[in-house]
């Protein structure tokens, strides 16, 4: 049986290559997830199938219940600090971001980019580039009839949009990157994270080539 699975995740892996394979890629994850993650062993296990298949930029989200502000905020500062140096036998392209940071953690320019969201949502982020919108409009800095689709994004945190997101053990949207996502293609599983393998990350990827985007329209 193992080896029937790894004999059709080696074609299925071959077959992926021949074709594009999405150049973005989000990763949602509830905060109970990364917990039973022991060691960040799965997280790390994702990462280094994303690098295996040329994706260049990995965005993880992990959302946070924030029952109690200051615990959330501890929490967060912890994982910002341990998860880094689990994964940077991955890449050195590191990027943390937390609801408590004002910009974008960057740990090194090279290889594949991983961008780590704790707990920071897309209303949350709209909220803030809107607030800091209004204050460009307060100090006469900008003109509100010069507000476009172009000004809202440049005071986004997240500049890219991903072209698949992938929602493991879930079947509701995501509240992050409401504004970057509204055309990419999005892949529910009813997998576990734990239980998620790299043939079910494959599959994602293929379910992703075999769709026709339509970008909206």
């Amino acid at each position: 049986m193992v080896l029937m699975l790894r004999l059709y995740e080696w074609k299925l892996q071959n077959a992926i290559k021949n074709q594009e394979v999405p150049k973005h890629i989000v990763l949602a994850l509830a905060e109970s997830d990364l917990l039973a993650d022991d060691n960040f062993n799965k997280l790390k296990s994702f990462s280094s199938w994303c690098k295996e298949m040329g994706i260049s930029i990995v965005t993880i989200y992990i959302s946070i219940i924030e029952v109690d502000a200051e615990l959330s905020r501890k929490i967060c500062l912890k994982l910002s600090e341990e998860i880094p140096s689990v994964l940077c036998e991955i890449t050195r392209n590191i990027n943390v971001i937390t609801r408590w940071d004002r910009e974008i953690k960057k740990y090194e320019d090279k290889g594949m980019r991983l961008d780590i969201s704790l707990g920071y949502s897309g209303k949350y982020e709209l909220t803030r580039a809107i607030k800091e919108i209004m204050k460009k409009i307060e100090d006469n800095n900008l003109n509100p009839e010069d507000i476009n689709e172009d000004i809202i994004e440049s005071h986004l945190l997240f500049k890219f949009e991903p072209d698949l997101v992938i929602r493991a053990g879930g079947k509701r949207l995501i509240d992050f990157l409401i504004w970057q996502a509204v055309y990419s293609e999005l892949y529910f599983t009813d997998v576990n994270w734990l239980d998620f393998r790299k043939v079910d990350f494959l599959r994602a990827l293929r379910d992703f080539q075999k769709r026709q985007r339509r970008f909206g329209k």
